[in-house]
């Protein structure tokens, strides 16, 4: 990106402010529990009520609001909230990268919603909706140890059903997280946005419905730009972007897809790549920056679904170089709406510059007179990356994301200068290994986690 793009990143949409503040309200409210409706949160609620007026869910909201102030809520009143919840932050993601798109020139496919059906009745999923009912009636900080409990046979009954695995990883994810706060009615501070978003989530999972549509299939080079690592105690999940040159004719496409494991909390670091060994030819493209053939994969929007027998590794390819010469003119996929949120924003782009610290310790790169933020705090500890390598680069691949009320950049990739000699780091170059000998050595004296729990779950599973 030049730094006539970066300049018309500097506006904040209209109505973005009051937007995230009635959501603000709403968190607020569900932190003290629709079951206590104070007045102030009487007075948020009342006023998430209002920003609907006028459109096709404001009878819905109205009434779930009218329901909790009378301490008679319902399910399906959650299910209302949650989903006009999810319709501002939906909104709000779409006014900013309508921002991003505008300043990038970016074009972006048209959305086209799939055939769909109702979700069938499975025990599983009335058990998650009750659950999700019995927290927002208690609030975060009215969450016991009994209630967390409680979510285990929910869990294990969703992880049993293919098409809930999502909801259970969430809900597992979720619990844990909630068990690792406990007492959580003593916190000095609650991340009300984040649960927030994670009860929406599961809750719009309970109420949703299953797609019927059969992805297109698609074959071409899958050429990388780089890799975003999500790690969390109870799973982790790599997330590829790259640029999709299709067989045949048409333009180059930006996609994205992903492989996940589930994992504890004492595996860490560069140790969660061994969870991932089932994708051999994913992990070789990144640690050997090789570009990919796929061969009939499915396409849902811009997420590629991954099979690794499916794929064939190609040649080396240079992800800067792939985001100098075809990044510029790929398609990006319009987000699905269950998926629009502020925080589900990021876009690849490269900026060459050179970055500076201001007085606050925040770092920042300079092109053209104008300043992006480098998000160094999500450097993964599973990558080679490092505040101090990114601050000496002189060119930063990364993604666009929308954090703290402004743009900043996340690395996965730099082009430094280290003792005179031109290096690249890539979060993806420990996929098969680590090459830091000095890192390498630590890991050696810790021990493989990864080995000894595998072994100690067969010792058990042989009883």
């Amino acid at each position: 990106m030049r730094g006539t793009h970066l300049a018309q990143l500097r506006e904040v949409p209209v109505g973005l402010a009051d937007t995230l503040d009635v959501v603000a309200g709403f968190d607020d409210a569900l932190t003290n529990g629709f079951g206590r409706v104070g007045e102030r949160d009487g007075a948020a609620l009342a006023a998430f009520a209002h920003a609907f007026v006028g459109t096709p869910l404001a009878d819905p909201v109205a009434a779930a609001v009218a329901a909790i102030t009378a301490g008679s809520v319902t399910p399906e009143h959650l299910g209302a909230l949650a989903g006009a919840r999810s319709a501002l932050l939906g909104a709000a993601h779409d006014a900013l990268l309508t921002q991003f798109d505008t300043a990038a020139a970016r074009a972006r496919s048209p959305w086209t919603a799939p055939a769909v059906r109702p979700a069938e009745a499975l025990p599983a999923l009335a058990g998650a909706r009750a659950w999700w009912h019995e927290v927002a009636v208690a609030g975060w900080r009215g969450v016991d140890h009994e209630l967390l409990s409680s979510a285990a046979s929910t869990v294990e009954a969703a992880l049993a059903v293919p098409a809930l695995r999502r909801l259970a990883v969430l809900l597992d994810g979720l619990t844990a997280e909630l068990r690792a706060c406990a007492p959580i009615a003593t916190m000095a501070e609650v991340p009300a946005r984040r649960w927030a978003d994670l009860w929406a989530r599961g809750v719009l999972l309970t109420e949703g419905t299953q797609v019927t549509d059969e992805a297109p299939r698609v074959s071409g080079r899958l050429l990388p730009l780089g890799v975003d690592l999500h790690v969390h105690d109870t799973a982790v999940q790599v997330q590829l972007h790259a640029v999709l040159e299709p067989t045949g004719s048409g333009q180059p496409r930006l996609i994205r897809t992903a492989v996940a494991a589930a994992k504890v909390a004492t595996i860490v670091g560069p140790a969660v790549w061994r969870l991932l060994s089932a994708h051999p030819m994913l992990l070789t493209a990144l640690a050997e920056q090789r570009a990919l053939t796929v061969t009939d994969l499915p396409l849902h929007g811009g997420d590629l679904g991954w099979v690794d027998d499916q794929v064939q590794l190609d040649e080396p390819a240079d992800p800067f170089a792939t985001a100098r010469v075809l990044l510029p003119a790929a398609v990006a996929a319009t987000t699905a709406p269950l998926d629009r949120h502020p925080t589900a924003i990021g876009e690849p782009v490269l900026i060459e510059g050179t970055p500076r610290r201001d007085e606050d310790g925040t770092l920042a790169i300079e092109v053209d007179g104008e300043r992006v933020v480098l998000a160094v705090d999500r450097l993964p500890a599973a990558g080679p990356l490092t505040a101090e390598l990114v601050a000496a680069s002189s060119a930063c691949l990364g993604l666009l994301r929308w954090d703290d009320g402004r743009w900043q950049v996340q690395p996965f990739a730099v082009r430094a200068t280290v003792k005179r000699r031109t290096v690249q780091a890539h979060n993806g170059d420990w996929a098969c290994g680590v090459t830091d000998p000095k890192v390498a050595k630590d890991e050696a004296r810790a021990g493989d986690a990864v080995a000894v729990l595998r072994e100690r779950a067969g010792r058990l599973l042989r009883r």
